[in-house]
């Protein structure tokens, strides 16, 4: 579970560039970074919208496996 100082940064960094906030929250690669590309690219407001959603309301503790795994966060041990 991310501190609230993470949280509070992913969301400013969201307001700013949103598929950067969502990146770092869900890695490069997710279908979550995709969407809000699309609609950061088609709108600046939906694509805050929606990388405020990816940040706050989606849990990716529970589909976080090794597959999905963001460059910056540490590997299983």
């Amino acid at each position: 579970m991310p501190s609230r100082c993470e949280i509070c940064c992913e969301i400013f960094i969201a307001i700013l560039l949103p598929p950067l906030g969502v990146c770092l929250r869900h890695g490069c690669c997710s279908v979550e970074f995709w969407i809000c590309l699309l609609l950061t690219i088609l709108g600046y407001v939906p694509g805050i919208i929606y990388a405020l959603y990816a940040i706050v309301f989606i849990d990716r503790d529970e589909y976080f496996d090794e597959g999905r795994r963001p460059l910056y966060a540490p590997a299983y041990q």
